[in-house]
């Protein structure tokens, strides 16, 4: 074990494959001390046959949480030696049917009293220790429903490459690099119009010089991101949340949220009581950053934008 303690946790996955390894080694040899010819691996599926009447390939999978090619195999494995058959009566004829045979029954009885004495066991194994590892299981496999290991690990890095994000008021060197982000993904996704070369050409006379704020995200100094807070002189609406735009290389490092953030700091700063923004629902992403940064659905406000199917309001 000296590998995991130079390791640690990272090695999760290997110490488990290595455990399982170990404690199916075991029940290979239980199996054999108890004069049974049986493979571990063949377990959940007899144990499932066992108390099923009537059941399909296809069910004994979902019920194991095994693929179907996989239970399949097993199946005919079992079949070879005896325990299995397939294509049994069923009242409906289109589900074909596999169980045990006068064999396989036999043989559960005698496996009924092995899994007593493996239960016994276990039971010994845990009262033994100080963690209850089939409780923490549980407790695992929950928390990986609800979020994956791959998902949670994504979020780390995120975290950390975020660290590296810099957000910092416009110059007029970020000009270039203001317009250039946003035709990128404006000219993916739709068609660049009146309203978005008025912003991109002139942001000095139409955003900053109206009391708005351009904020650009620099990734190892380079220019990745870039959001505006438009001020809205005639509208219930103190600023416009505008222009984000982040480059494809840049995502995944959290960039359009801290921008977001930026943003919304800076309207708090200035007094505003409500931030608005408009957008398009094939931007998921996007409508989805928007939402956890607290802004919530508007309906039937006029838009320059062709483009604009959903209006979102912030209030601070």
């Amino acid at each position: 074990m000296e590998f995991f303690n130079k390791v640690g946790k990272v090695a999760l996955g290997s110490r488990l494959r290595l455990m399982t390894a170990i404690i199916t080694d075991d029940a290979a040899k239980i199996y054999e001390s108890y004069g049974m010819h049986f493979s571990p691996k063949w377990f959940p599926v007899f144990y499932t046959l066992m108390n099923e009447k009537e059941i399909t390939i296809t069910e004994i999978a979902t019920e194991i949480g095994h693929s179907q090619p996989s239970v399949s195999k097993i199946i005919q494995e079992m079949i070879a030696t005896g325990l299995v058959e397939e294509s049994l009566k069923s009242s409906d004829k289109r589900r074909n049917i596999v169980g045990l045979t006068a064999q396989g029954w036999e043989f559960s009885k005698e496996l009924k009293l092995q899994l007593n004495d493996v239960e016994a066991a276990v039971d010994g194994l845990i009262s033994e220790s100080s963690h209850n590892l089939w409780a923490a299981l549980e407790e695992w496999e929950h928390l990986l429903e609800q979020k994956t290991l791959f998902k949670r690990v994504n979020e780390q890095k995120k975290l950390r490459e975020s660290k590296d994000v810099k957000i910092v008021p416009f110059e007029s060197q970020y000009l270039e690099a203001f317009k250039t982000l946003n035709v990128e993904w404006i000219s993916t996704y739709f068609e660049m119009e009146e309203a978005d070369y008025k912003a991109l050409d002139n942001p000095k006379e139409y955003i900053l010089d109206k009391g708005g704020k351009i904020f650009v995200a620099l990734y190892q100094n380079e220019p990745l991101g870039v959001c505006a807070l438009i001020k809205m002189n005639d509208s219930e609406f103190d600023f416009e949340m505008a222009k984000m735009a982040v480059s494809p290389k840049a995502q995944g490092k959290n960039i359009g949220f801290l921008l977001g953030q930026a943003i919304v700091n800076s309207a708090r700063e200035q007094g505003a009581k409500k931030i608005y923004l408009e957008s398009n629902t094939i931007l998921k992403p996007a409508i989805n950053l928007y939402y956890k940064l607290g802004f919530q659905k508007v309906f039937g406000l006029p838009t320059p934008y062709k483009r604009c199917n959903i209006q979102m309001e912030l209030k601070i």
